[in-house]
């Protein structure tokens, strides 16, 4: 029995006519024979709503309430899809993730599937039907409906097809695939036909929106194909895929941006076995994301100037953290909302040398500072003044053969 997944984002389920198209998308799978197992999304701006909803009647809302609220939005969907199969003649039914199960474990908000009971769904799929799923929910050990966090639908996706051994599994949305970078801030930039799982990890984790990190990792670990296309085109997407499948000319495969960031320099620390520590485990109590971190030792070895990355919102919790710690001593507290991460991303680099050379060489050609540098194995990344992003974007693009 040869199945394939199906899920399709908010922008692809946002309106009727849209639904219809759906439709359309999963009688052709069936036309080729194919086992079909659909999950969706809400329709586009049912879940910021019903977040919205859930502020206004209080701001510190019941979690497991919240979970219940927020993952209505998805049986509308659903209901709207298999309402359009039947009408076409079908036989298709929307399924909650409570009613296969899909077990989950973790907080509210904040679950993963760990287990999906399989056998009612495939006692329906062999009797020819096509279940269409509600994405980004399961339920937990306590019989309460549980989220898996925004962007969860295409964790749903993945682990349904590692559970049900699909051969395919597809990530319908409102963009043609994964491009070299945002093609909203660079208009040369290329549609990518291949990315390894690392790469796309990577980009994903820095600033590119077309899915969750923790979608990727799943897939990564469990191996499982995605392709990410339009729902709007038949053009091919872009496949994600194990490394070892890909053959790739190119030394960097594709660039990123963040807008949300900002830069906290403490000045005039004193250097001192457990200091780090002292400044960053408040911050990780009250939930706050370091990302880079700079440190600088003073000439008489007896002071440092600690800077790191956090995101934007968290400017005010993280003043207040370090002001309210009594552990550390420094002269001077500095912020900087005005910054912006620039990455290049690429398992071409491994065995590339230059590449950083090269980079840094392309900022300084075009007059842009460098203030933070951090580097994994096939990614790096610098913190520079978020006015110059465009320009910095244009350059590296070019200089690493993107635009072509």
């Amino acid at each position: 029995m040869k199945i394939v997944v199906l899920k399709f984002g908010g922008t692809s389920v946002g309106s009727i006519e849209k639904i219809k198209n759906v439709a359309n998308i999963i009688e052709s799978f069936r036309k080729k024979k194919l086992k079909v197992i659909v999950v969706s999304s809400a329709m586009s701006g049912v879940t910021n709503d019903l977040v919205k909803k859930s502020k206004e009647i209080s701001e510190s809302f019941a979690e497991a309430e919240y979970d219940v609220l927020v993952s209505s939005g998805e049986q509308v969907a659903c209901s709207l899809i298999a309402g359009r199969l039947i009408h076409k003649g079908y036989k298709s039914r929307s399924w909650l993730a409570w009613q296969i199960p899909i077990l989950t474990q973790g907080p509210h908000k904040h679950s993963r599937i760990n287990l999906i009971v399989k056998n009612n769904l495939l006692d329906y799929l062999k009797s020819g039907g096509i279940p269409i799923i509600t994405g980004f929910q399961g339920i937990n050990n306590n019989q309460r409906v549980s989220t898996i966090g925004r962007g969860g639908s295409d964790a749903s996706a993945i682990m349904i097809a590692r559970f049900f051994k699909a051969d395919k599994c597809i990530i319908y949305t409102d963009v043609e695939g994964v491009y070299t970078t945002d093609p909203n801030k660079l208009k040369k930039a290329k549609k990518i036909k291949v990315i390894s799982y690392e790469e796309m990890l990577e980009m994903a984790s820095l600033g590119a929106k077309v899915m969750q990190p923790v979608s990727i990792q799943d897939a990564r670990l469990n191996r499982i194909n995605i392709e990410v296309k339009s729902s709007f085109t038949k053009k091919l997407g872009t496949l994600i895929t194990k490394r070892s499948n890909i053959i790739n000319n190119k030394t960097i495969t594709g660039i990123t941006s963040t807008q949300n960031d900002a830069k906290v320099t403490l000045v005039g620390v004193k250097d001192k076995p457990g200091v780090a520590a002292s400044i960053f485990q408040p911050l990780s109590k009250n939930m706050i994301n370091v990302d880079m971190v700079v440190q600088n030792i003073s000439a008489n070895g007896k002071e440092t100037d600690l800077t790191f990355t956090i995101k934007r919102e968290d400017l005010n919790k993280t003043k207040k953290s370090i002001l309210n710690n009594k552990k550390i001593d420094f002269r001077n507290l500095l912020f900087d909302s005005n910054v912006s991460k620039i990455s290049i991303i690429g398992v071409g680099m491994i065995t590339t040398p230059g590449v950083t050379y090269r980079m840094f060489q392309t900022l300084a050609k075009n007059n842009i500072n460098i203030l933070v540098i951090s580097t994994s194995e096939i990614k790096i990344s610098v913190l520079i003044n978020k006015r110059n992003v465009k320009k910095a974007l244009a350059a590296l693009h070019k200089e690493f053969n993107l635009d072509k």
